[in-house]
């Protein structure tokens, strides 16, 4: 049984993925750069260093990393001025984790939730992002659970490697992106939405 639980935000909590593709080409547009093909699935779920390390393979070593990053938060702030939707199941998953006394942790902020969660951390406090673990350990930490008892729910490829990477349970809720071979070797389990992480929660499954 899991005494702790730590949500991933964008494309788990929020459908906020999708928006985020298409932030991309308008940032990097400003910049004088041409969006290039497959940079939005190899940043997805990443920060930091990780995404600078992205940046530079698509954009060469000596590209401005640090411009291209702040010109795609710009466009962010504009793009999520609203909340986004929520997920389907993310209501009820958060009213039962709270009516059993469950602590959470989100690997970020934002939307009006905080106050379901116990601990708040964010990808920019650490110098490497997922696939590293470190947001995850850290969350845990603050959590005071190890994580052997400690379900982490992740959309993201990236996320799912740094939940398996720490040690942790970890459960897909695929996005944008379906499980792959490599995921699946990677995770505890799938669920299709969280509903269904909400029903095996219940039932025990993690």
């Amino acid at each position: 049984m899991i005494d702790s639980v730590i949500f991933d935000m964008d494309g788990l909590m929020f459908d906020t993925e999708r928006v985020w593709a298409t932030l991309w080409e308008p940032a990097l547009a400003t910049l004088g750069l041409s969006y290039k093909e497959g940079l939005d699935v190899a940043a997805r779920g990443t920060a930091g260093n990780t995404m600078r390390a992205v940046l530079r393979r698509f954009y060469g070593e000596n590209c401005d990393t640090d411009a291209i990053i702040e010109a795609l938060h710009a466009q962010a702030e504009k793009a999520f001025q609203a909340p986004p939707p929520k997920k389907p199941g993310l209501d009820e998953i958060l009213t039962w984790l709270d009516a059993q006394h469950i602590p959470m942790a989100v690997a970020s902020s934002g939307w009006g939730l905080t106050h379901y969660f116990k601990v708040i951390v964010s990808g920019e406090q650490f110098s490497a992002s997922k696939p590293n673990p470190e947001i995850f350990l850290r969350a845990a930490e603050a959590l005071g659970t190890v994580p052997s008892r400690t379900l982490v729910l992740e959309d993201s490829y990236n996320g799912v490697r740094a939940g398996a990477n720490g040690r942790f349970i970890t459960v897909m809720v695929p996005d944008m992106a379906p499980a792959n071979d490599e995921m699946r070797r990677l995770y505890t389990a799938e669920c299709r939405d969280l509903y269904e992480v909400l029903d095996g929660l219940q039932k025990g499954r993690f």
